[in-house]
């Protein structure tokens, strides 16, 4: 008997349409066919589909997987290229063997210029290729439900962590929805509820309340008979588009019936605790988030992380803004401390480059930020020092520069990446004990971090990641929305969809 033969692959990238930058070609990182198995490891989702897929004796057809740090929306014209090439070579793939399922690693919170909704796009696209093909599909808590994702996809289940600590675990429930349809001929059916609700990640965190409760709900569901997967996908409320929002999706065996009460019952539970969201970490406009910090690191609470959050760059900011800094450098009583802050950091790569052509111990006048975002920033002239070098630096290969400006130790990146970890300062010659502040640009703290910080502060800045979501200026965002809109009544209700006796999948 042959084995059973899975195509796999995927796109990931989290658009923020208010972030001016397009990214394209030079910001993301493509695997091709095989080149897929060299980056597999314990912490992404493709890798737990392929990984759990191979344990099962599947054989696996590798087509192409994209990635990159969340920025502005996609390059068309790169977004079409890759687009051609994923459908290509699944058509090889289909001409060479039979293929007997799809298992994808998506998003679901990418745009593309013109286009708008991507997994939907590519979606469609492939189920021109294979119509009748199972196909299921893992995505991030932070995706953006779309009619032509559900059309298209026969099962799918979404990340149940913040931060996303689950990404692998996701893979391989998707890779067992799979398994299980083919294995034992399940035609499943999913249902959706559309929340009319836009909220940011920092209000999320999955190990606080209420989040943690409600992700203890998808878990108890999941373990009813019937129910294969119970998902929040939170939407990405940095993206102005019509279809945002916050949806409740549940995928069952067989019965429209079930998959329909359970997605308005999980939406129900949800909008009942549109008020309760708040920001758990302590969070202050910028003036007071900088006192806060100061009398922080006064008491001896080294470090103090602060977040620039409005200029978050994990959230898809432009990751150029100058105004925090600014106003960081204007607060004299940090060089009082005994001890540098560290400002993590600002993405110029011209000013990247004339440091490193300067050299170490090199001392000159920059012109330096807002190479992107006119709107919010400014660029500042600023006389630096140049520190340390570092050179494509890890598997972002970007090339970093840290300066000294008066008390304020900053960093430069030539690349759009996250703060995610110190390992950055390490790279440089600095360890996080140096430091009394650590300024990064984030929201909620990643673990690698929160593991550092004695005290974690959050300033509301402004940015392309403003986290006053109600500052930000929608025009494309499908209204009334809580919170833009506070008096809004809402009922769940789901559609629900299966297969059809013909083939393909509909509304039932």
């Amino acid at each position: 008997m042959r084995p059973m033969r899975v195509v796999v692959g995927g796109i990931h990238h989290e658009s923020n349409t208010f972030n001016p930058i397009i990214t394209g070609a030079e910001d993301f990182s493509l695997q091709r066919g095989e080149e897929i198995f060299d980056v597999l490891n314990d912490d992404d989702s493709i890798s737990g589909i392929i990984k759990t897929l191979q344990a099962e004796g599947f054989q696996i057809e590798p087509l192409l997987m994209a990635r990159a740090v969340p920025n502005g929306v996609v390059s068309r014209e790169f977004y079409l290229s890759v687009k051609e090439e994923f459908l290509q070579r699944a058509r090889e793939a289909r001409e060479s063997c039979h293929i007997d399922g799809i298992a994808l690693s998506l998003h679901g919170s990418m745009r593309v210029e013109g286009i708008g909704d991507a997994e939907g796009d590519l979606l469609v696209a492939l189920r021109e290729i294979f119509p009748h093909t199972p196909l299921s599909a893992s995505l991030d808590m932070h995706a953006t439900v779309t009619e032509p994702m559900v059309r298209c996809l026969d099962a799918v289940v979404g990340y149940k962590q913040a931060p996303h600590t689950d990404c692998f675990e996701t893979g391989e429930q998707a890779a067992r929805m799979l398994v299980a349809m083919l294995r034992q001929g399940l035609r499943p059916v999913i249902g959706w509820s559309k929340i009319p609700l836009i909220i940011a990640g920092e209000k999320t965190e999955t190990s606080v309340e209420p989040m943690r409760a409600l992700i203890e709900v998808l878990r108890e569901r999941e373990k009813q008979p019937g129910v294969m997967a119970a998902s929040y996908l939170l939407g990405f409320p940095w993206a102005d588009c019509p279809e945002n929002g916050v949806s409740a999706l549940v995928v069952t065996e067989d019965s429209g019936d079930s998959a329909r009460a359970e997605a308005e019952d999980l939406a129900r539970a949800f909008w009942q605790e549109r008020e309760n969201f708040r920001f758990h970490t302590d969070s202050y406009p910028p003036k007071e988030a900088l006192e806060a910090a100061l009398v922080a690191a006064r008491e001896g609470a080294w470090p103090v992380y602060l977040s620039d959050s409005g200029d978050n760059p994990t959230a898809g900011s432009s990751a150029d803004c100058t105004g925090f800094l600014e106003q960081v450098l204007a607060c004299e009583p940090f060089g009082d401390l005994g001890a540098p802050l560290l400002y993590a950091g600002i993405y110029d790569p011209p000013a990247v480059e004339r440091c490193l052509q300067a050299g170490v111990g090199a001392r000159l006048e920059l012109v330096l930020g807002a190479r992107f975002d006119r709107v919010t920033s400014k660029p500042l002239a600023l006389e630096v020092e140049v520190l340390a070098l570092a050179r494509r630096w890890e598997r972002f290969h970007t090339d970093m520069v840290m300066v000294r400006v008066g008390f304020v130790e900053l960093i430069l990146v030539s690349n759009h990446i996250g703060f995610v970890t110190p390992r950055m300062f390490e790279a440089l010659g600095r360890k996080v004990d140096d430091y009394a502040v650590i300024v990064v640009k984030l929201g909620y703290l990643t673990d690698a971090h929160k593991r550092c910080a004695r005290r974690t502060i959050m300033a509301l800045t402004p940015g392309s990641s403003n986290e006053v979501l109600e500052t930000l200026p929608f025009r494309e965002l499908s209204r009334p929305v809580f919170p833009l809109d506070r008096e809004i009544e809402h009922t769940p209700r789901a559609a629900v969809f299966g297969s059809c006796p013909g083939g393909g999948r509909e509304p039932l």
